[in-house]
């Protein structure tokens, strides 16, 4: 499946981030809990190089707790803090702001060894869709950042005080020019990081079916109360029709009705915690 994502307004975003990453102490990487490699940006992990970093593991409340436990461990392995947050509950907070202490420890206490209380400014870096503003929102404890479930809103440069001393930069959600294979174009079409209007989302809903089926077969099952299920995708979404009622006049099955459910339920987890990716693979 053939996805062309990289729409113009990424160029101007990777000048940006390019620009302002000079004056962050600390760079913040949202990852989705459910696509961890997927929704790694190789091009902003080069231009990060040298700097104290952070991996949040975002929407952790759609993945699968115990393989999100295993990516922790994963980057943690190699010498990077990983933490799981849902950005959108509360009592998040806590465990993101130690983070950052812990982060920016050494510079801080360089700064004030001269005599200076430093501000702390965090670059605040992902993806399209995979939750930035509302994570800020989440940290500075107010709607600071408009927030929206659409891949590439953000726009622009945001600096949000968070208090006298810290400060987080919102960023636009950033793809990059070239995937590397087919699967990570999917798995980002999957979780809505790339717009539905540039892709087939029939062929998209019959692959995601496919790829439930062969992991989550028990909870796909369940959510359309199917008593088996058919390796071909197509047919899957042919038997959710006639087990939601999704037929129109004649018979037909209205396809477009269970297509546009499906990636709605997957993507807001009421089929399950389902990861798509494991660090094993």
């Amino acid at each position: 499946m053939q996805i062309q994502w990289y729409p113009g307004h990424m160029t101007k975003a990777r000048r940006m981030l390019q620009d302002n990453l000079k004056v962050a102490d600390v760079v913040i990487t949202l990852l989705d809990a459910r696509i961890p490699v997927s929704s790694w940006n190789p091009d902003i992990d080069n231009m990060m190089q040298g700097k104290q970093r952070i991996v949040i593991l975002n929407k952790a409340d759609l993945a699968d707790a115990a393989i999100t436990a295993k990516w922790k461990k994963y980057y943690q392995a190699q010498g990077i803090e990983a933490i799981a947050v849902t950005s959108v509950k509360k009592g998040e907070k806590k465990q993101v702001m130690q983070a950052i202490e812990r982060a920016a420890k050494k510079k801080v206490e360089a700064m004030r060894a001269r005599g200076v209380k430093k501000i702390v400014r965090v670059m605040v870096v992902g993806i399209p869709n995979v939750g930035k503003s509302t994570f800020i929102n989440m940290v500075a404890g107010a709607t600071s950042v408009k927030a929206e479930d659409r891949p590439g809103v953000t726009r622009g440069r945001q600096w949000v005080r968070i208090g006298p001393y810290l400060e987080l930069m919102d960023t636009p959600g950033m793809l990059w020019p070239k995937f590397d294979d087919e699967v990570t174009g999917m798995h980002l079409a999957f979780c809505g990081s790339v717009r539905d209007e540039i892709v087939d989302t029939d062929q998209l809903c019959s692959l995601l079916l496919q790829k439930l089926a062969e992991i989550a077969p028990d909870k796909l099952m369940a959510r359309y109360k199917l008593e088996y299920l058919e390796e071909d995708g197509f047919r899957v979404l042919e038997a959710i029709c006639k087990s939601r009622g999704f037929i129109q006049k004649g018979g037909v099955y209205d396809t477009d009705r269970a297509v546009r459910t499906v990636l709605d339920e997957f993507r807001g987890g009421k089929i399950g915690q389902i990861s798509l990716e494991s660090p094993e693979e």
